[in-house]
């Protein structure tokens, strides 16, 4: 049985806890600015907040309240309060999502922390800030920051009801699950088996109250994540945002359809094609057990997943005799279980999925592998304990060899550092038990140097580069992955985007295909060509600027440039009415929101097939002035019939909302862009 915390602290724990949260806080901050406004759909929406306390409620596209995000938005809120005090800006929008992913690492070094010692903390805290696709997400705009703080916070306060049984944690644990709810819906509830599994039969109370408090936990659940559902749900339609992504307005629909089990079982509401069957390829990768592992994932999360599996087991084969109340298995069950559960679901759902979603895995494999290596540490004199912690650093070097390997052209020496370091480590550990303390030391030293190359590598190669779009990677860009399964953005053209209050560049295609912003899909059919006339042609100066997801679809993956001379129109023009413009597809609308901070009407929510607003709505608006421009091309849903999203009431709105304008209002050109003036009725209309 693995120690459990100890009765004292080192003079050396405080400062190297300060240190290990004061370099990620540096890592992070690191050219933060060159993503710009990274995820326009989600920077427009926080603008909006900033902007309008009803857009921040209900997270709002617009500060005029025409549609909301497809999310709930929890997410956006730090980042709305952050620009409000501090203005729009990249550092304001990005900051809030660094000081999370501090956050992360000081939750789960607190964790390990209280069962294993200071010295696994600090290794669990290292290998979390170190993962590439952390690195990535605690650095970008969109939802899976806060949702991984709120999971890690969730099965810290479940390990601290395991301890003493006292109610409160797990009423806290509860909240906590509750407001990852309110962040991303469905996909908080993936680790809940796991944990009120684990404190069913492992707490340290009698039964009767340990269903007792779950039930209270339950209900804290309900109230924290479900009091803005039902203000939502019971607030007239006609008085709030349509609720965007979804097809009847409603947030329940959106919940447990498109955002739900559709994700499972890859029948959701505005999907292209489903990942298959087990081992099948679709439009979201293959499924099947080796998903974490493939050349798409590999190198976002699994450098340290082989070892955190076989610590995994360790922990459980040591903790096989102790009492059903051991807190020590106990957390290796809440943190082991809670990765298990939710690898499980990501490599067999079939419905939309990205590479940044395994952020979520990243604080379980942290705490896993700090727990589990402190554990066999303590007993590395047996045999058996050494050979398994040289085994767990002889299978990280060798998988780090192989994700390497994958990018032979990026830094071809490391993999040879790594797979040597890591066998001589290995070789070392197998004598832990009958070497000096100084070979031991060095060679356990040797062996998480090796470990954690690789993944050091990539972290540093993800914050030396921007990212903005919808769909972002981690690790160099010479990997050449980016939005969809087997290709993607890799580096795209444009000027790096600044703070100045001009859209990002995003531009590039999307040869993998469809996902928005959390997985919008074009339309079948949908080549990749942007509209006539449509924005997203401009092009800046050319030179490396922020890889993921581009303009490619029509923008409906990424922002567009927005040029003087348009931004300059849309300003002038914007005094009298509700919205300055309206655009088809949400990207391009928040492109030229975030350009002029007027509102602008996305028309058909992210990808222009939601039914908001219907032709008629839209001919009301216009009749009584409150947009004045209709920004022509744009999103999906602008092009053709369109298939809508799954064939539903929306199917070809925004069609029908750009033929009606285009026949009936007078055109002009600003820059590259052609606009249509909603108050200059042509001659024959």
């Amino acid at each position: 049985m693995s120690p459990g915390p100890p009765t004292a602290d080192p003079r050396w724990a405080r400062p190297a806890f300060l240190a290990l949260l004061l370099a990620t806080g540096v890592l992070y901050l690191c050219n933060l600015h060159a993503s710009g406004y990274a995820n326009s759909f989600y920077s427009a929406a926080v603008q909006a907040g900033s902007q309008s306390w009803k857009a921040f409620f209900f997270g709002s596209l617009d500060a005029a309240n025409a549609i909301t995000v497809d999310k709930p938005p929890a997410a956006l809120w730090p980042m709305a309060l952050s620009v409000r005090l501090f203005g729009l800006n990249s550092w304001a929008i990005l900051v809030p999502e660094v000081l999370m992913g501090v956050g992360t690492v000081a939750v789960v070094h607190a964790s390990v922390r209280r069962r294993s010692g200071h010295g696994a903390a600090l290794l669990a805290g290292a290998v979390l800030a170190l993962t590439p696709v952390a690195a990535l997400m605690f650095r970008f705009n969109n939802p899976d920051a806060l949702l991984a703080l709120l999971m890690a916070v969730a099965c810290y306060l479940v390990v601290r009801a395991l301890e003493d049984g006292r109610t409160r944690w797990l009423v806290w644990a509860g909240v906590a699950v509750g407001f990852a709810f309110l962040t991303k819906t469905l996909q908080a509830f993936l680790i809940l088996p796991a944990l009120a599994a684990v404190y069913a039969v492992c707490a340290p109370v009698r039964p009767r109250k340990r269903f007792a408090q779950l039930a209270l936990a339950t209900v804290a659940l309900v109230v924290s994540g479900g009091w803005w559902v039902a203000v939502v749900e019971l607030w007239p339609a006609s008085s709030r945002p349509y609720i965007g992504g979804s097809q009847n307005n409603s947030f329940l629909e959106l919940t447990f359809g498109y955002n739900g089990l559709g994700r499972l079982n890859g029948d959701e509401t505005g999907s292209v094609g489903g990942g298959g069957g087990p081992g099948g390829g679709g439009r979201w990768g293959e499924t099947g057990w080796d998903r974490m592992f493939n050349d798409d994932i590999g190198g976002q999360i699994s450098w340290l997943l082989p070892a955190a599996l076989i610590l995994l087991v360790a922990g459980l084969v040591l903790t096989r005799k102790a009492g059903r109340t051991d807190v020590t298995r106990a957390a290796f069950l809440v943190w082991g279980g809670s990765l298990l559960t939710t690898a499980v679901v990501f490599s067999f759902m079939a419905g939309i999925f990205h590479q940044y979603y395994t952020v979520a895995l990243a604080p379980y494999v942290a705490a896993v592998t700090g727990m589990g290596a402190a554990a066999l540490w303590h007993r590395r004199r047996e045999t058996w304990a050494a050979l398994t912690l040289a085994a767990t650093v002889t299978a990280t070097a060798a998988w780090g060899y192989v994700l390497l390997h994958r990018t032979p052209d990026y830094l071809p020496w490391l993999r040879w550092l790594v797979l040597v370091g890591g066998l001589t480590a290995a070789l070392g550990l197998v004598f832990a038990g009958r070497a000096g303390r100084r070979v031991v030391l060095t060679a356990a030293g040797l062996g998480v140097a090796a470990s954690l190359a690789g993944p050091t590598a990539y972290t540093l190669s993800t914050v030396r580069e921007g990212h903005s779009g919808s769909i972002v990677t981690a690790g160099p860009a010479s990997t050449g992955r980016g939005g969809g399964p087997g290709g993607g953005g890799g580096p795209q053209n444009g000027t790096p985007p600044g703070a100045d209050g001009n859209g990002p560049s995003q531009n590039g295609g999307f040869p993998g295909g469809g996902p928005g912003q959390d997985g919008f899909g074009a339309p079948p059919g949908a080549d990749g060509t942007t509209p006539p006339g449509g924005a997203g042609t401009t092009t800046e100066a050319p030179g490396r600027g922020p890889r993921g997801g581009g303009a490619g679809m029509g923008g409906l993956l990424g922002g567009t440039d927005v040029d003087a001379e348009a931004r300059e129109l849309l300003e002038a023009g914007a005094a009298g009415h509700t919205w300055a413009a309206a655009a088809v597809g949400a990207q391009n609308a928040a492109s030229y929101q975030l350009a002029t901070g007027e509102p602008v009407m996305a028309i058909g929510g992210f990808n222009g097939t939601d039914p908001s607003p219907t032709l008629a709505q839209f001919q009301q608006y216009v009749k009584d002035g409150r947009i004045h421009y209709f920004v022509s091309g744009g999103g999906a849903g602008a092009g053709g019939g369109g298939t809508g999203r799954g064939g539903g009431s929306g199917t070809g709105a925004a069609s029908r909302i750009t033929a009606w304008v285009q026949s009936h209002f007078t055109h002009v050109t600003a820059g590259s862009v052609t606009f249509y003036d909603l108050t200059r009725p042509t001659s024959d209309s």
